[in-house]
């Protein structure tokens, strides 16, 4: 039960059958398990804030109905607001359509102490655009070394990057997006368009695993998550989101001695 990197260049399935953890624990003990991951997370950040030293970029991709929403409530439930970012990428703008793809990502970026989440983000201009065939088969493909060396960048500046794919299967999307239309309370979150995408999933599995094969890389791997059981999905990524966070050996920063010497006047 912890998630493994995928390793550059490695062949990617992406199969139904990926989307499921054999002999997961039961409802309980995940749910145990991810509460505990989750005060954490709560506790690192509020030392990840004082620290300063390092920025946190959680990258959710995914199909609809994957879960992305549902894993930034959940997993990060306990954070104090002051320090998260939470960035939804949508259809580009005319604007942003003016600058190169990564203008309007670099915008949002989490600075140091920030924690920030990305629900969809670059990824979207080397799988939709390719999918939709909005541009040319030679900008998608030479956009994966763009956004390797924009990712080295970050990470050389003290940027953290996890990358989560949220799996899930043909027929888990099916009953979700089944769900958004005779759930009232979810009602909103229904797009037809979502169907037509459904009809492309072999086009979009094939774009998803040129990606994340292509941008798996040390410093900013990608980890595929078996998404059809939510508190698998949520367990896993809590779990590595916390162990980043403590293998950055954070610290309190320290008060100037002379001003504790002083103490209160």
């Amino acid at each position: 039960m912890k998630l493994k990197p995928v390793s550059p260049g490695t062949a990617l399935r992406l199969t139904d059958a990926d989307a499921r953890v054999a002999d997961a624990p039961d409802d309980d003990e995940l749910k145990k398990r991810t509460e505990d991951q989750v005060g954490r997370i709560a506790d690192l950040q509020r030392m990840f804030y004082a620290d300063g030293r390092f920025a946190l970029l959680v990258v959710l991709q995914g199909r609809d109905a994957s879960g992305k929403d549902g894993t930034i409530r959940k997993v990060f439930t306990g954070v104090n607001p002051q320090g998260v970012q939470v960035t939804s990428f949508k259809v580009p703008t005319e604007e942003e359509l003016r600058h190169d793809f990564l203008w309007r990502i670099h915008q949002r970026v989490p600075a140091r102490g920030m924690l920030g989440i990305f629900n969809r983000s670059h990824y979207e201009d080397v799988v939709v655009t390719r999918v939709k065939e909005l541009v040319p088969k030679a900008t998608w493909k030479s956009r994966f070394t763009q956004i390797n060396d924009f990712e080295k960048g970050l990470s050389t500046n003290g940027v953290r990057i996890l990358k989560f794919f949220l799996h899930i299967s043909r027929d888990e999307q099916k009953e979700r997006l089944q769900k958004r239309l005779t759930n009232e309370e979810k009602n909103w979150k229904f797009n037809p368009g979502d169907l037509g995408e459904r009809d492309k999933w072999p086009a979009y599995t094939a774009a998803y695993r040129d990606a994340i094969r292509r941008c798996s890389t040390r410093w900013a791997p990608w980890y595929i998550v078996p998404a059809d059981d939510k508190k698998v999905r949520n367990y896993l990524i809590a779990r590595m989101v916390a162990d980043t966070l403590t293998s950055l050996e954070l610290r309190w920063p320290k008060a100037d001695p002379d001003l504790v010497a002083k103490g209160l006047e």
